[in-house]
């Protein structure tokens, strides 16, 4: 499972492409302001989920380019003990197609580069460093304020409130960074090639067709090829994914309904954005519909608990593993509040 990630690098790259505004004051003003707009937005999303803020994060203003390299650092190494396997196993580069896969990583990456706006760094670092870090993505923000008129003051402390809520989650939750990076590790280290795959495939293709139902799922192409323990992995990290997602969307609009002015017609242009046709295809051969749809379902999952036994409720996910709700739970909280009284 050798991959070419210089490749990947370059693929990346040109899809991601250039924004006339990148290198210019504007971007420069925006790297100036952002550790402000991040200091302001902690402080905030400490009030609100009542955990005492721990040190304060690196803030970065970065290109599209740079997101995509750090990003696949991040993958490089996480892919490594996947590569040694197939590597050990005699399954080398010449019959995997290190290019054809380093194409396919960096076309994705690069579309996603294209959209992502912010980025916290800790739960994968691709740094030297402890990975304590929030990025903004400068060409995107400044993108999204253009096109859409958004107030920089309001939109930059909107995406500061996510990041900062994502931080809160893996710094205030003592075990929930490595419990997160033991679920991706083992989910990536048994996606090797298994005697008999083939032929399950097109079991299933058949199946689907029968049913009805859309060949590719939510899990996208690796979805289709998972093993049933592979599917099992994978729904565990989507639910934590879903739950994260969820949790930091509701505090980010939480707080910007008191304090920002544009909040509503922020939040509904990228619920809108997230929707987009032109983007559907690809997302659910990538396997990113589910990450789509996590904002949603994870944000239904924590109003659900909320309506039906308050907001202090939720702490009980934060309080061990065993306590994380599951894909099953994450679309019925009274079920994930019954097995967790």
């Amino acid at each position: 499972m050798s991959i070419d990630w210089p490749l990947a690098v370059r693929v990346a790259g040109k899809v991601a492409g250039n924004y006339p505004l990148e290198g210019t004051y504007h971007e420069a003003l925006l790297r100036k302001q952002a550790p402000e707009f991040v200091a302001k937005a902690a402080e905030l999303v400490a009030e609100e989920t009542r955990v005492l803020p721990v040190g304060a994060p690196t803030v970065e203003v970065v290109t599209r380019a740079e997101w995509v390299e750090r990003n696949l650092t991040v993958f490089s190494r996480l892919l490594e003990p996947a590569t040694e396997r197939l590597e050990g196993k005699g399954r080398g580069p010449g019959r995997i197609g290190p290019k054809l896969v380093g194409a396919e990583l960096g076309g994705l990456l690069g579309v996603i580069a294209r959209m992502v706006l912010g980025q916290y760094e800790l739960v994968l670092p691709a740094g030297n460093g402890n990975g304590d870090t929030i990025y903004l993505v400068g060409a995107n923000v400044l993108s999204m304020e253009r096109r859409y008129s958004f107030r920089p003051s309001e939109f930059r402390l909107w995406i500061a409130l996510h990041e900062c809520a994502h931080r809160f989650q893996f710094v205030g939750v003592p075990w929930l960074r490595d419990h997160f990076l033991s679920l991706v590790s083992e989910l990536v280290a048994s996606a090797v090639p298994e005697a008999g795959q083939l032929a399950r495939v097109m079991q299933r293709v058949r199946q689907a067709n029968r049913s009805g139902e859309p060949i590719i799922g939510e899990a996208g192409l690796f979805g289709l090829f998972a093993s049933p323990k592979q599917k099992e992995q994978l729904d565990r990290v989507q639910a934590l994914m879903a739950l994260l997602e969820g949790h930091g969307h509701v505090v980010m609009d939480r707080i910007g309904e008191r304090v920002l002015v544009t909040q509503g017609r922020m939040s509904r242009v990228l619920r809108q954005r997230r929707k987009d046709p032109r983007t559907a295809t690809f997302f659910r051969l990538a396997g990113l519909e589910m990450k789509m749809r996590q904002y949603e379902l994870g944000q239904q999952f924590v109003l659900g608990v909320e309506r039906l036994a308050g907001w202090e409720a939720l702490d009980r996910v934060w309080s061990s593993p065993d306590s994380l709700p599951t894909r099953l739970e994450i679309s019925d909280p009274a079920a994930w509040l019954a097995r967790t009284v």
